[in-house]
């Protein structure tokens, strides 16, 4: 089979874009919509907002007595402010599963909900070696987190007078840099891996191409909290592809140059027979696609299944080093799964 070419520039272009537009669970709205308005450019593509926020594409194949989905998750981490201190700065709930550690030091913008956005910084509240010695060794928690907003603010009115007040979300920089093929940002996890998916459709769409059958996207914005795709794939639909990042570390098959096949994570095992058919449609396109295992994961397929879905779900995805963290991908990685993708909607 010959694949249509995936346009780098293209996905480079839109994977920058959708970076830089907030996203933590619970505010995906604007990333949703440039999602959304991306993929209306395309031919035989009808979009849909489900009644969680979601977004479900549909693309016309040249058959439709078999269904499939993919689906790939916009939402990222990020925080909520949970409480304005007595000195002005802000104490923070997370969105998502993170250590504080890795997100110390890191900008950040408060967005009121009269839309204002206040810069800030997420810092330990002993911050300052010359005042505190050896107490800024200590414990990274909750309760010793803090952001100091770039406000003249030194008291709880004071901050309440920037319009600023518990619940209102908090965005992490994502800090998106292209070098020699790397992408390094925040949220490549799994804003990478929505770009693979729109790519892809631009692929399919410039070479003139339908999918052997009509498909389902499913743009999750849940996914961090444990429950994206629990709802929203099509009744009609026969199969799942989870499309999510490979995690890259000790002990791991994956690596940022190629593309992973994930056959168990924290959920267990996925669908033998599915995966092993997309280990044979990347064998027949020349991908080097490497296959692993994640002990601390879990995905939207998993979501699912755990709601009581009744189809075969298997994962793939690009390798990404440091998850949760500052995060990196090569280019080559991201190429061979929308190639991968392409593969499988071009497949019987």
């Amino acid at each position: 089979m010959s694949l249509p070419d995936i346009d780098t520039a293209y996905f480079q272009e839109f994977l920058t874009r959708l970076l830089n537009t907030p996203s933590p669970t619970g505010y995906t709205e604007e990333a949703i919509a440039y999602v959304e308005s991306e993929a209306q450019k395309f031919s035989g593509v009808r979009t849909r907002r489900t009644r969680k926020g979601a977004l479900l594409i549909t693309l016309d194949g040249e058959r439709a007595d078999a269904p499939r989905a993919l689906t790939a998750h916009v939402d990222t981490l990020g925080a909520m402010v949970k409480e304005i201190k007595s000195s002005g700065r802000l104490r923070l709930t997370k969105l998502g599963g993170y250590p504080w550690n890795f997100v110390e030091g890191e900008g950040c913008a408060v967005r009121t909900e009269q839309g204002a956005l206040i810069r800030g910084t997420i810092l330990f509240h002993r911050a300052s070696v010359h005042v505190y010695g050896q107490q800024v060794d200590g414990k990274r928690e909750d309760d010793s987190m803090e952001v100091r907003l770039d406000a003249p603010t030194r008291s709880q009115d004071d901050t309440r007078r920037l319009g600023i007040q518990p619940g209102d979300f908090v965005f992490i920089d994502p800090r998106v840099e292209w070098n020699n093929g790397f992408v390094r940002s925040r949220h490549l996890d799994d804003k990478a891996c929505v770009a693979v998916l729109i790519s892809a459709l631009k692929s399919l769409n410039d070479a003139g191409q339908k999918p052997r059958q009509t498909t389902y996207l499913l743009i999750s914005n849940y996914e961090e909290v444990g429950h994206g795709a629990a709802a929203g794939i099509p009744s009609d639909v026969v199969e799942l592809l989870a499309v999510d990042m490979a995690a890259v570390g000790d002990g791991q098959n994956s690596d940022e140059h190629h593309a992973t096949l994930c056959v168990k994570d924290s959920g267990g095992p996925y669908h033998h027979g599915f995966s092993q058919r997309l280990r044979r449609l990347a064998e027949q396109e020349g991908i080097d696609a490497r296959v692993d295992i994640y002990p601390f994961y879990g995905s939207d397929g998993e979501a699912f299944w755990r709601a009581g879905g009744d189809l075969a779900v298997a994962l793939i995805g690009p390798g990404v080093d440091a998850s949760h963290n500052y995060e990196r991908t090569h280019t080559d990685a991201l190429v061979d799964t929308a190639r991968w993708v392409l593969a499988y909607l071009l497949n019987d």
